[in-house]
């Protein structure tokens, strides 16, 4: 089927098109908690008919981990449910052409509770109902989403065959914004740079970062919908495009106690929006009289952030690993606090002009679910916005890792998230049943933590105790 990079003005277009194409199945693809995709092949028919109504994704995908385990205290589904299916909505949308899959069209779609509505815990509901929030209060964010990750001479089954342990990076030593090291994987480099533009992902940037095998990407900001939809497909995409190399990229947060971590760094801005929540000319965020370029709504925003983040984090930071990157000396916040242009801090302030200013987010690894994180961040800094909340807090000038004037963040999954269990603030901006489940999903992952034994333990104890 010959590629298209121009979208379809409306869905009688999109289904006109497919309709009309050489493709035999159309591909469909969920989210998950933990921000990875499901999906299957859909017969063409099977599609059109799923169009007209939805199609049936068995709920089990909200009650297991990110590797098939079953919860144990999920309230959602579970046995005693039967597991039974639950009701997904394509969103045209959303089409796309996979490029390396002889350009089979693909769509996302949302889960619904088989009577219209959005299902609660549905991570792209959760975004899409903030979203309405903003529209209501008069804004619509532009947001977009940065990736670190490692790359490595490996696949699935020789990772396995390795016991999971000493992964070969594509590329040795730490060569930050590297020409050389680029080209020494040339065809894949290309291939992200192609490829990823034509499946609807374009990047503003990709390059080398500091440490073996890193690279990170810059994704054109967007709605928040359409940006966290490129962040969850980009990570898939990357992956599956690795493998035709014999790559195999990790968005693991920290893999390496001796190298830094991997960013999924969030930038945020809000401009005024019309009745159908279409973002206007007006960037709410820039005050050309101010030192920093912020303007009173936009200090209470950021305010927001910082009084909701020590309560939001596993929502920022939402693996085990996740706080292993989270650690001082390492290029990722430690405390929640801002700074203007530092990149020691939970939030950067950029100071732009008109069109540029906004508010990055450093908090969030490459590990997060876009979904849910930029969902979270929003939610926040609309309550600031709502409750006038003044920034009282200077910006950190320096090294924000010595600052003492500020408590650090949890240090575990498990304490954040019994600071997000013990949240009112969580459940008044995003809903008691979407933070009453993802803390379920939490406790679990810490559980299996706990009753693991690592290999740090094995090298300690095995021999000397």
């Amino acid at each position: 089927m010959p590629h298209k990079n121009i979208i379809p003005k409306d869905n009688a277009a999109v289904l006109e098109e497919i309709r009309n194409s050489e493709a035999t199945h159309v591909k469909v693809a969920v989210a998950d908690i933990d921000g990875v995709l499901r999906g299957k092949y859909l017969l063409k028919d099977k599609f059109f008919s799923s169009v007209e109504g939805s199609f049936g994704f068995c709920n089990v995908i909200f009650g297991w981990d990110s590797t098939d385990v079953c919860y144990d205290n999920s309230s959602y589904t579970g046995w005693h449910s039967g597991y039974p299916d639950a009701q997904a909505k394509i969103d045209l949308s959303t089409y796309r052409q996979i490029p390396w899959d002889n350009h089979t069209p693909f769509f996302l779609g949302d889960f619904e509770d088989g009577k219209g509505n959005p299902l609660s815990i549905c991570p792209r509901q959760l975004l899409k109902k903030v979203i309405q929030k903003l529209k209501v209060a008069g804004f619509a964010a532009k947001t977009g989403i940065e990736y670190e990750w490692f790359n490595f001479k490996e696949t699935p089954q020789s990772w396995a065959d390795k016991k999971y342990t000493s992964p070969e990076p594509i590329t040795p030593g730490m060569f930050g914004y590297s020409l050389l090291r680029s080209s020494l994987n040339q065809p894949f480099f290309a291939a992200l740079l192609s490829e990823l533009n034509q499946f609807r992902i374009p990047l503003e940037g990709l390059h080398t970062e500091t440490g073996p095998g890193v690279l990170e990407a810059a994704i054109l900001y967007s709605d928040p919908l359409e940006a966290a939809d490129r962040g969850i497909l980009f990570k898939t995409a990357v992956k599956e495009i690795g493998y035709r190399f014999g790559i195999m990229p990790s968005f693991m947060a920290k893999w390496s106690q001796t190298l830094p971590g991997c960013s999924g760094h969030i930038h945020q801005s809000l401009w005024n929006c019309d009745s159908t929540g279409k973002a206007g000319e007006t960037n709410v965020f820039y005050d050309p009289k101010d030192p920093h370029k912020m303007s009173a709504l936009f200090k209470s925003f950021l305010a927001g952030q910082l009084q909701c983040l020590p309560e939001i984090l596993p929502f920022c930071a939402p693996t085990i690993n996740s706080y292993r990157r989270l650690v001082d000396g390492f290029w990722a916040p430690t405390q929640s606090n801002w700074g203007v242009d530092n990149r020691t801090t939970a939030f950067r302030v950029i100071a732009g002009n008109s069109k540029s200013t906004r508010l990055e987010a450093r908090i969030t690894g490459s590990d997060i679910n876009p979904y849910i994180a930029s969902a979270a961040l929003l939610a926040a800094g609309l309550m600031g916005i709502e409750k006038n909340l003044n920034l009282d807090e200077k910006p950190i000038i320096g090294s924000a890792y010595l600052n003492k004037n500020t408590q650090r963040l949890p240090r575990t999954l498990q304490e954040a998230t019994q600071k997000l269990s013990d949240s009112k603030i969580a459940r008044e901006i995003l809903g008691e049943v979407f933070v009453n489940h993802f803390v379920k999903t939490r406790e679990w992952e810490w559980t299996q933590f706990q009753d693991s034994v690592s290999q740090w333990e094995l090298k300690r104890y095995f021999e000397i105790i």
